[in-house]
């Protein structure tokens, strides 16, 4: 029951871990573990402990470098989205305005027959002009997702190769 009651009390779990903790250190001491250890046993260790904080270091530098390359990569992608975007809002602001010379042109019709006839070509040159954009922006998204896909293919490779020498 007490150790439901600790489970929701973080302080409580805590003090009581704490406490487990200068219990055992306690005990250990009680042991009398003062035995010496080896001098080629320290050697060892301290040659183990040199050497890792060598692959670390390494390790450290190669993700620093990895960073570095995925934060130019983000850099990149986020120029390409911003140029996809400019994109985009130039032919709605294109359309827009195409609608714009619609409805002026409607507006002075003289007649329900201009009307339809204003109407009528204005959809046809819009259908044309609406498919040329469809492509140009699938052509555009293409071209901005194969440079994106590349930029993390580059960067995964390099990061893997930094990280594999970094550990070698």
């Amino acid at each position: 029951m007490q150790m439901m009651n600790t489970s929701h009390n973080p302080q409580a779990a805590a003090d009581q871990a704490r406490n487990r903790y200068r219990d055992v250190t306690t005990q250990l001491g009680l042991l009398g573990l003062d035995a010496a250890i080896p001098q080629g046993v320290r050697a060892i260790a301290e040659t183990t402990v040199a050497q890792m904080r060598d692959v670390y270091d390494r390790s450290q530098d190669a993700l620093d470098a990895s960073i570095a390359t995925f934060e130019r990569s983000f850099e990149a992608a986020g120029r390409d989205a911003t140029a996809f975007n400019r994109k985009i809002i130039a032919l709605a602001r294109r359309n827009a305005d195409s609608a714009f010379d619609l409805a002026k042109s409607l507006a002075s019709a003289k007649d329900l027959s201009e009307i339809v006839g204003l109407q009528s070509i204005y959809w046809q040159k819009q259908f044309n002009i609406l498919s040329a954009q469809a492509q140009e922006v699938s052509a555009l998204s293409n071209k901005v997702a194969a440079a994106a896909a590349e930029r993390v293919k580059v960067t995964s490779k390099n990061a893997r190769h930094g990280l594999e020498k970094a550990t070698s």
